[in-house]
């Protein structure tokens, strides 16, 4: 079939919106207009696009929506290399978690912005990035899972390492004999939120138990969560790039320099994409294989005591 285009519009319109109503005034027409198009649009499918309450895609809906995400940068690239147009930016919607945003994606966020298109970076946790992109509001994500969805594919990057830190004084008032089970207990530890999993996975492999009862403070910012530990707040698992330089100048110790953890990281993207967004991927790509660990640094690196901890489940923000 031929896809109606003010009908895709009001579609897009409406999940991007999550409302009828500023749907309608987006695209500048009636409530009552809105409500035709996507109706008509159903009709032709045979299959329901939007859930009524809360104006979320159905499975279909996701279907059709990558395909308007994909269709719109097609258009933009194409329109670019005929007569370049000023103003004329599809919006690039990217998820990624924080830690990755506030060391080495960042740069890479930059030079995507440089690219003739408007940038939307959703920020999570990167367990949960990989269902906005399921569900057709992502071109793009980084997350610890292999599996890429349907139409997708997942390349990985390398690996974000952390290191377990605090203070001097905050070691000495509460680890003056180690992290045993009974001053692990005792001390607040820094997590980035409730979602946060690292913390937890990395004392259950260090005490080889689960512990639950810690007391946490919870700060959502990867700036802040070092900050925290820094002032002594509490102790915490940190990016060993934004821990090192804190390190060599005494503001921070390892509480557990062999037990250092790893988390693979895998870029997910569009298995078939324009040129433009094929662009995006590669340069994301790049970026993280410079500034993450790569299999063979890893290899090189492994004679050495510490244990490191490489997962592809829950763990990390």
């Amino acid at each position: 079939m031929i896809f109606d285009r003010q009908q895709l519009e009001a579609f897009s319109a409406i999940v991007e919106t999550r409302h009828f109503g500023r749907a309608a005034a987006l695209l500048n027409v009636t409530r009552g207009a809105v409500s035709l198009r996507l109706k008509a649009l159903e009709e032709d499918l045979g299959t329901p696009l939007v859930v009524r309450d809360g104006n979320v895609p159905t499975p279909a809906g996701v279907v059709l929506l990558r395909h308007i995400r994909v269709l719109k940068i097609l258009e933009a690239d194409t329109q670019q290399q005929i007569k370049p147009m000023d103003g004329m930016r599809p919006r690039v919607t990217i998820a990624v978690n924080a830690d990755s945003l506030a060391t080495w994606f960042e740069a890479v966020a930059w030079e995507i912005a440089e690219r003739n298109v408007a940038l939307e970076l959703i920020v999570d946790d990167q367990d949960y990035t990989l269902p906005l992109l399921a569900k057709g509001e992502a071109m793009g994500c980084v997350s610890t899972s292999s599996n890429p969805p349907t139409g997708f594919l997942a390349e990985p990057i390398g690996m974000m390492e952390y290191e377990c830190v605090a203070s001097e004084a905050f070691a000495a008032k509460f680890f003056p004999q180690g992290m045993g089970l009974h001053a692990v207990l005792a001390a607040p530890a820094v997590l980035y939120n409730r979602k946060d999993g690292l913390h937890g996975l990395f004392l259950e492999r260090f005490l080889d138990l689960e512990v639950k009862s810690y007391a946490m403070h919870y700060f959502p910012s990867p700036s802040a969560l070092l900050a925290a530990i820094e002032r002594g707040v509490g102790y915490g698992l940190v990016p060993r790039v934004q821990a090192k330089p804190l390190i060599d100048a005494g503001k921070l110790i390892r509480l557990a320099p062999d037990h250092k953890v790893e988390v693979s990281l895998y870029w997910h993207h569009w298995e078939t994409a324009p040129s433009n967004a094929q662009a995006i991927s590669e340069l994301v790509v790049r970026h993280a294989r410079q500034a993450l660990i790569q299999a063979g640094d890893h290899a090189m690196s492994s004679s050495d005591d510490s244990e490191s901890i490489d997962t592809d489940h829950p763990c990390e923000r």
